[in-house]
C-alpha cells in the first residue's frame, strides 16, 4: 500500500469531523430490564431504544450479559465484550438490529390476538383471496 500524502490524511480527517457532525453517535448506552430495552443516548440529545432480543447476537443472552453494554469507537458502536456482539449506532437507528438474513428470519413475526384472529378466519374461508384481474 502506498504511503498516504499530507492532502489524504488532511482530506480524511476533515471527513471524518463531518462524519462526526452528521452521523448519530452515542454518548452513553444502559439496558433497561423493566422494559427489555437498550436505551442509548446520542451526542445530539436524542433518546432511543429498541428490543434488546431481536438484536442478532443478543437473543439469548440473559440480563446482566445485557447489562455489560460498552460504547465503541467515538460513539460508533455497542458491544458486549462477553457475548463478543457489536451492533453500529447508524444501523440500529436506521432499524437494523443484524445482517439482512437475520432481518429476514424476524420478518413478520409480530403477532397478537387481532392478528390471529385474522388469520383464523381468514382460514376459515379458504385462505388468502385471490386477486382481481382487471383488463
Amino acid at each position: 500500500m502506498a504511503d498516504l500524502t499530507d492532502d489524504q490524511l488532511d482530506a480524511a480527517e476533515a471527513r471524518g469531523r463531518l462524519a462526526r457532525l452528521r452521523e448519530p453517535r452515542a454518548a452513553s448506552a444502559r439496558y433497561d430490564r423493566v422494559a427489555g430495552r437498550v436505551m442509548v443516548e446520542l451526542t445530539n440529545g436524542c433518546t432511543f431504544g429498541f428490543p434488546a432480543r431481536l438484536a442478532q447476537g443478543l437473543e439469548t443472552a440473559t440480563d446482566t450479559q445485557l447489562a455489560a453494554v460498552e460504547i465503541l469507537g467515538a460513539g460508533y458502536g455497542l458491544h458486549w465484550e462477553e457475548l463478543d456482539v457489536d451492533l453500529s449506532i447508524p444501523g440500529l437507528t436506521a432499524g437494523l438490529l443484524g445482517t439482512k438474513a437475520h432481518m429476514a428470519r424476524h420478518a413478520g413475526r409480530a403477532t397478537s390476538p387481532a392478528k390471529a384472529a385474522a388469520a383464523r378466519a381468514n382460514g376459515a374461508k379458504g385462505g388468502r383471496p385471490k386477486l382481481a384481474r382487471t383488463g
